[in-house]
């Protein structure tokens, strides 16, 4: 009736030391960054140990999300109706 509980217990589960565990973040972080159309600027801090990543202030993907410029006759909100009422009354 447990028998799902037991499941997979036959396998013994992997232990990384410290140093295999950092190795294989790091060649994550590379690959990520080899990845990138623009490449960030690294910067580690010698007294903190920290690695600090300066990214342009928009990411490739991140400009498919952003909101269309504002001034633009046609923006999403303005139905087409709305667009000819407008210019007839500045025809008129």
């Amino acid at each position: 009736m447990f028998k799902f509980l037991f499941r997979g217990r036959d396998k013994d589960a992997v232990v990384e030391t410290q140093r295999q565990s950092f190795e294989r973040i790091v060649s994550e972080l590379n690959e990520a960054i080899d990845a990138l159309p623009v490449k960030p600027s690294v910067t580690l801090d010698p007294e903190s140990g920290h690695i600090t990543l300066h990214l342009p202030e928009h990411m490739p993907d991140e400009a498919l999300a952003l909101p269309a410029p504002e001034g633009d006759a046609t923006s999403a909100n303005e139905t087409p109706e709305a667009v000819t009422q407008a210019a007839e009354t500045k025809v008129a």
